[in-house]
């Protein structure tokens, strides 16, 4: 899982900063590592003290519980007992009952904002902050959108007083494609500044301005295809995004409003927002130390700035555990010196790996996800400088769509250059531009790709993928009468 901060790490006063006059890590005694404190709250053992009860707290009751062994904090509503959690705290101590008996929801922010403490602290959760019933809100607010725009009302005043000018947005359509535009009413705006994400009916659009977010969030009335492109005008700082209709109808409506939909906030109230990436791939640079490779989902647009970082997320024994990381340029990639992956879908990290640590150690253990490219770019490679003798090599490349094929430029000017090899594309999910072969892998299809150029010829089939795609290419090379000698799968 990966996100992408709303505000930089680590922050001036944070544990994880190396300055001087900054704090350090207290040492810990032995037997209170995280994976201790993991163990520690699968044990059944209460540590909240109140017997699995939860209750609503007051000020006053907060106030009350101060000390180092009776200690409650208040972090965004909820009132955690942390006395259990004294001894393995990272920062000592002293630094929790800094927050002792009060809300160190800000502390908490300026320190490591990060971190997952609802996961790390769930066991020692006693309840919410009792609070006054809110004023409710004026039924006149509640007014139709119109043109895709909601009323300027709902950015607060105090916002729209000390942050940045109110940005708005409108929509517009043609039979097969919904334009959303966004005006910022800010001349440095790039793609850097736009994160755009789409998940079932769901559509997220989250612009950064300075140390704001304006963020789109509608449940779309009608589907879209996976993918959409982003543009940026940055003289006059307008975003259009452009969506492809599922089906050649007319909408009414863009959707309903989610969650904070046309609003100008604060991007340290944004929240953390996950996406489920794939690993690609892992290089070894040193003998400690990997080049990873990550795809993100094909209905997201993240570029992320030089020298941001990003969360990446794993859940270790029933705990979600939360790593802050800064994506490297992809030209540490050996394989090719020149390579050029499409749409920015792609994020590289290199990592060390601790073998006594907690989080590396499974980053490192994750399966490889079956595009199955990466062995094939070896297998060219060799066979290609080291193989005198070879007349031919091809290569038959399924993927969904046209976005999803890896480095097909680079693929295509070495056919281009090599007569030696040769490549095809099949997509499974294709648009109607799309020229090239169509499907799934079948005997129709590779009958047609690999054909003998004599009845005794030696050839070596190599395969990779999922392994169902995997195990059904077997069975029909057999089937045409490819022996089992001349198949080779890559399997885990």
């Amino acid at each position: 899982m990966l996100n992408v901060p709303s505000q930089s790490f680590p922050a001036p006063s944070s544990q994880q900063r190396v300055a001087s006059g900054g704090r350090s890590k207290v040492p810990l005694k032995q037997g209170r590592s995280l994976m201790d404190w993991i163990r520690l709250t699968k044990s059944g053992k209460d540590l909240t003290g109140l017997r699995g009860r939860l209750i609503e707290v007051t000020e006053e009751e907060l106030k009350k519980h101060n000390k180092k062994d009776d200690c409650w904090i208040c972090i965004r509503g909820f009132v955690y007992n942390v006395s259990p959690y004294m001894e393995y705290h990272p920062g000592g101590e002293d630094e929790l009952m800094r927050a002792a008996g009060s809300d160190g929801t800000d502390l908490f922010d300026q320190v490591h904002r990060w971190v997952n403490y609802e996961s790390m602290l769930k066991e020692c959760l006693v309840g919410r902050m009792a609070i006054k019933p809110a004023v409710p809100k004026d039924c006149r607010e509640e007014k139709k959108v119109l043109n895709g725009m909601l009323p300027k009302s709902q950015v607060s005043d105090t916002l729209a007083k000390e942050g940045p000018s109110s940005p708005s947005y409108d929509w517009f359509q043609t039979d097969s494609l919904v334009t959303i535009v966004i005006y910022t009413k800010q001349k440095d705006i790039n793609l850097d500044s736009v994160i755009v994400d789409h998940q079932d009916d769901s559509f997220r659009a989250e612009t950064i301005i300075k140390d704001y977010s304006y963020i789109i969030h509608m449940g779309l009335s009608r589907e879209i295809q996976e993918d959409f492109s982003v543009r940026v005008v940055e003289n006059v700082g307008k975003i259009e995004i452009v969506l492809k209709k599922k089906e050649n109808t007319s909408w009414k409506r863009l959707g309903h409003p989610l969650e904070n939909h046309n609003l100008l906030i604060p991007k340290k109230d944004t929240g953390l927002y996950y996406r489920k990436c794939q690993l690609i791939s892992k290089e070894g640079v040193t003998h400690d130390t990997k080049l990873f490779c990550l795809m993100l989902p094909a209905s997201t647009h993240l570029q992320v700035p030089v020298g941001q970082h990003v969360y990446l997320k794993l859940t270790i024994t029933g705990t979600e555990i939360v790593k802050p990381y800064t994506p490297v340029s992809d030209f540490l990639l050996s394989e090719f010196k020149e390579p050029v992956l499409l749409n920015n879908k792609y994020i590289y990290f290199l990592i060390k790996i601790y073998p006594a640590g907690l989080f590396t150690p499974e980053l490192d253990h994750l399966h490889i996800a079956g595009t199955g490219f990466t062995p094939m770019v070896k297998i060219l490679n060799y066979a290609l400088t080291n193989i005198p003798g070879l007349r031919k090599v091809k290569l038959m490349f399924f993927n969904k769509t046209e976005d999803d094929i890896i480095w097909r430029s680079q693929l295509e000017k070495l056919a281009f250059k090599d007569k030696r090899f040769d490549v095809e594309f099949v997509l499974s999910a294709p648009t109607s531009e799309w020229n090239g072969k169509r499907g799934y892998i079948s005997p129709a299809l590779l009958s047609q790709f690999l054909k003998r150029s004599l009845d005794n010829s030696r050839v070596l089939i190599c395969i990779c993928g999922p392994t169902p795609f995997t195990e059904q290419g077997i069975r029909l090379l057999h089937d045409l009468n490819f022996s089992k000698d001349e198949i080779h799968s890559f399997t885990a």
